[in-house]
């Protein structure tokens, strides 16, 4: 298979316990899925337990056609309690001491690793030493001819400045919301007076190829390192919820860069597909071909 056409989610694969019910998540697997429906071989690298969740998790990634190279480990399954609020936006308790913290290295990842052209990784799954070593090494093995985004995704004190250092020194692209956004110019001094002022920063301190910065209902920017910088809008929605937005947003806009679109119209596309998942329940909708004829 082509090097181009293999897309990588690493990290926490999880149920999403949504007050409708139990839903697939975490955001390496939102991540693969989405980029499957686009044309790519999206795999999901991530760890389950031995128990009924976590062979319900691989039997639904296999249903959804999404290559999942993901281990069984003496640890339960990943589950995150999910409270939405009357605006569609979810507060997460995300358990500790779960499967996904312990994801090891192996000779199929990296193959794996040696094949992809793009791989996605957040700051979650580095909250341990295990997988935070598994995730660097499988960028390391990626190489340069991959393109690495990293998805920040600072969830309640799984973090660390330490952590967050050593996996941008490792990014091409990185994504980012306005909150956490304010959160990083603080823990590191950015320079500026906005939020595209260190967006500016961050891109010159760690020489990102691109910054992707969402701002929820006031819109999306990207930065390039050539200087352009696209801003769109964020479309008016019925929102059943949030969750996964981000992750399809993010597939979308790889998805699009990776088959040649100019980085506006890979914005566009980007925004037109998470503003769809907003309009669903749960992370992984199934994309109405209308709105994936933008990769055409």
């Amino acid at each position: 298979m082509e090097r181009r056409k293999i897309a990588a989610g690493i990290g926490e694969v999880l149920w999403d316990m949504l007050p409708s019910g139990p839903k697939p998540g975490g955001a390496p697997a939102n991540f693969a899925y989405h980029i499957s429906q686009m044309g790519f071989d999206g795999h999901v690298v991530s760890a389950v337990g031995d128990d009924a969740s976590g062979r319900e998790l691989t039997d639904i990634f296999k249903d959804r056609k999404i290559s999942a190279d993901i281990q069984t480990v003496p640890f339960p399954t990943g589950r995150v309690e999910v409270k939405v609020d009357t605006r569609g936006i979810p507060e997460y308790d995300i358990k500790e001491n779960v499967a996904w913290d312990n994801i090891v290295f192996t000779d199929k990842l990296e193959q794996l690793a040696s094949e992809a052209s793009a791989v996605c990784f957040e700051t979650l799954a580095c909250r341990t030493a295990v997988s935070r070593a598994t995730i660097r090494r499988f960028l390391d093995v990626a190489g340069d001819a991959c393109l690495k985004i990293y998805d920040i995704n600072l969830r309640q004190d799984f973090w660390s400045p330490e952590i967050i250092e050593g996996n941008l020194a490792k990014t091409d692209i990185l994504k980012i919301n306005d909150d956490e956004m304010k959160t990083v110019a603080g823990v590191f001094s950015l320079c500026g007076d906005c939020l595209e002022d260190y967006s500016e920063t961050l891109m010159r301190r760690y020489g990102l190829k691109m910054l992707v910065l969402t701002c929820g209902t006031d819109g999306s920017h990207v930065f390039v390192n050539d200087g352009s910088h696209s801003f769109l809008p964020t479309p008016k929605v019925d929102v059943a919820d949030t969750v996964g937005a981000g992750d399809s947003f993010t597939a979308a806009f790889v998805a699009a860069v990776l088959s040649g679109k100019p980085v506006a119209e890979a914005h566009a596309f980007a925004v037109g597909i998470s503003a769809y998942v907003c309009s669903c329940e749960g992370a992984m909708p199934a994309l109405p071909q209308s709105l994936l004829a933008g990769l055409a």
